[in-house]
């Protein structure tokens, strides 16, 4: 395992002219799609790579064209109008929240890509001349291509119509939750759920309790392990499934479980479902009558899940102080309150059956 997570871009952010086609659409509309752009799009989309577009353009005779050329889908939250292009990105982050050093900004002119580094420096920036080297980039190629992955721009989509529901809905926040039809369920991982399961901890940064990464050969051993439990969740509503959401890792002996990791994606924070996952565990520990412990380390984004962890009852027992595992807080939870599940999910939840090892 790894502290040190893989570098990886999550979005293409596009300009359009002279980038994905050549000419000056305010100039002339018979502008031309450049050669091998669409399969590259294409190629990226399917290994889970989100796209989306900044462009000084109007807005209506950028989308018709890119709908011309078949790719507008393509691209999430497109921010096509005269802002600064630092701007546009901005807003791109806060739509997909996803980290800005997760971005590659790709555009011919050498002022625009400035710019953005200048607001940005995490931001990634690509002349446009080199956009045939994209599909071999050492940052545009996953370990593990999922079916989550495959399926990660749809999601998006299906996220923004429960969204773009959301704000015509009359009613309380609670209401709008039950009208979705969550389903939360919970399961032992199987070996097939294994490199979704690689894939969150590499991802995954804001409810992440560790920072810890594991590869697929890791996680098999753990997965085969007597003393180890693997648990995956997934989320499904009335609009589609969020795909494989959360995961986390215990070990346990005779006297205590010990939440090695635990993780949620960012991407259902907003459904109230980022303690489901540690409430089951507690309530487990609980009717096994084991003390429950959990690893946390800060890092420069999990603070939401230190909130979780102290919101759920958990008590800072120590704190490591050699090289290796520095910053290390080992919490400590005494199962006397556990937060409820929330009424408005529908729950599929296993029993935990444990094989116990002698403490050390």
């Amino acid at each position: 395992m790894s502290t040190a997570a893989k570098k990886e871009i999550k979005c293409v952010i596009w300009d359009l002219d002279n980038t994905i086609w050549d000419g000056v659409l305010l100039e002339s509309d018979q502008v031309t799609i450049k050669e091998g752009i669409i399969d590259c799009i294409k190629e990226l989309d399917s290994r889970g790579i989100l796209h989306s577009i900044a462009s000084k353009n109007n807005f209506d005779d950028a989308i018709s064209k890119l709908k011309e050329f078949g790719i507008a889908d393509y691209f999430l939250f497109p921010e096509i109008h005269f802002n600064p292009k630092s701007a546009s990105i901005a807003n791109i982050k806060k739509n997909l929240n996803i980290g800005i050093d997760t971005f590659l900004f790709i555009d011919d002119d050498a002022f625009e890509r400035d710019e953005v580094k200048f607001a940005y420096p995490e931001v990634e920036c690509l002349d446009a001349l080199d956009y045939d080297g994209l599909l071999s980039h050492r940052h545009l190629q996953p370990s593990f291509i999922t079916e989550d992955s495959q399926r990660r721009r749809l999601m998006y989509m299906e996220d923004q119509r429960r969204n773009e529901r959301e704000k015509t809905f009359q009613g309380t926040t609670q209401q709008f939750l039950e009208q979705l039809q969550m389903k939360f369920a919970i399961s032992e991982a199987e070996e097939y759920d294994l490199k979704r399961a690689e894939e969150l901890t590499i991802r995954t940064h804001q409810l992440n309790s560790t920072g810890v990464t594991y590869d697929y050969e890791q996680l098999k051993q753990l997965l085969n392990s007597e003393y180890h439990k693997l648990y995956v969740c997934e989320l499904t509503d009335r609009y589609g499934s969020y795909g494989k959401v959360g995961m986390t890792l215990i070990e346990t002996n005779e006297r205590h479980w010990h939440i090695k990791l635990l993780l949620m994606s960012c991407r259902v924070m907003s459904r109230g479902v980022g303690t489901v996952l540690l409430s089951y565990i507690m309530n487990q520990a609980k009717t096994h009558g084991k003390k429950l412990l959990a690893d946390f380390k800060r890092t420069d984004r999990n603070r939401q899940m230190y909130v979780a962890y102290k919101f759920a009852g958990f008590k800072e027992v120590s704190h490591a102080k050699d090289s290796e595992e520095d910053g290390l807080i080992l919490f400590e939870n005494d199962l006397s309150v556990i937060p409820p599940f929330p009424p408005y999910l529908e729950l599929e939840l296993p029993k935990i059956n444990i094989t116990e090892k002698e403490e050390e």
